[in-house]
């Protein structure tokens, strides 16, 4: 059942703590898209991360339900992963047997999902959707919800009563005293090595937490990661534009800071 149309070349990684599971998924997928390159395949969600880091595939197949770290728990950690400037991040597939946890939040596009056992007509679609997503990186009609807005949802939809508290507080240095600042009155967060500064329209303010922890006690549809560095407030957004090299910049209310937005998080503006 060869779709000769869809030959187009990339390389995944699949990750399931199932070894008969990857084999099937494996074989289905050489039917469906001859081209894609199996580069490497993980037993747990620890592995899923390493050999990502390792071998910069362009699409991750993931199961949901894995031993050490989750799928989603996994794919956190991918999404915080440095990229050179001309990277972006993999493309992700849940591999789930839960139908019910999985369809509304992954319609949205951000990722895609494939149940066990996998069905290879729902597999070809997916497919499609992955090469479609591929084809469409660094171009306008690259549109698609935060990776990190995916997963908040999915695993509120998985684990509802594990769902964190979103952070209020932020607890700051801002001089020689230590200040309550309000979530709510950040414009954006922008890490270093060491430190991370929360700027408010008045306060420009450090704290010692990096992005990577901030993410996952921040509301996503709050906060949206535009850089590995960069967290920035939706509704402080004025404005997102291009400079002469192309890049989106993003303007922020009451702030002259223009924030720069990277390839792998270009598709949170549509059109531009």
């Amino acid at each position: 059942m060869t779709d000769t149309t869809s030959d187009t070349p990339a390389r995944a990684l699949i990750a399931d703590d199932e070894r008969l599971m990857r084999e099937q998924l494996r074989a289905r997928l050489a039917e469906i898209w001859p081209s894609l390159q199996i580069v490497a395949e993980a037993k747990n969600g620890l592995e899923a991360v390493e050999l990502t880091a390792q071998h910069r595939p362009d699409v991750v197949f993931l199961d949901i339900r894995m031993p050490g770290l989750t799928g989603v728990e996994a794919a956190r950690r991918i999404a915080q992963m440095e990229l050179a400037d001309d990277e972006m991040l993999p493309e992700v597939v849940f591999i789930t047997a839960y139908d019910q946890y999985a369809v509304e939040a992954f319609e949205q596009g951000a990722a895609d999902y494939v149940l066990k056992p996998a069905d290879p007509q729902r597999l070809k679609l997916t497919a499609g959707r992955i090469r479609s997503r591929l084809a469409a990186r660094g171009t306008a009609e690259q549109a698609a919800p935060s990776l990190q807005q995916l997963l908040h949802r999915l695993a509120q939809k998985i684990e509802p009563a594990q769902a964190p508290q979103r952070l209020k507080w932020i607890q700051a240095g801002v001089g020689s005293t230590i200040q309550m600042i309000a979530v709510d009155e950040v414009l954006f967060f922008i890490s270093d090595e060491k430190y991370t500064r929360v700027q408010t329209a008045q306060v420009e303010a450090l704290i010692r937490k990096p992005i990577k922890e901030l993410i996952e006690e921040l509301d996503p549809d709050q906060f949206w990661q535009i850089h590995r560095s960069t967290l920035v407030n939706v509704q402080a957004i004025a404005g997102v534009s291009r400079d002469f090299r192309g890049r989106q910049i993003v303007s922020v209310r009451g702030h002259p800071e223009q924030l720069e937005v990277s390839r792998s998080y270009t598709g949170l503006f549509k059109g531009m």
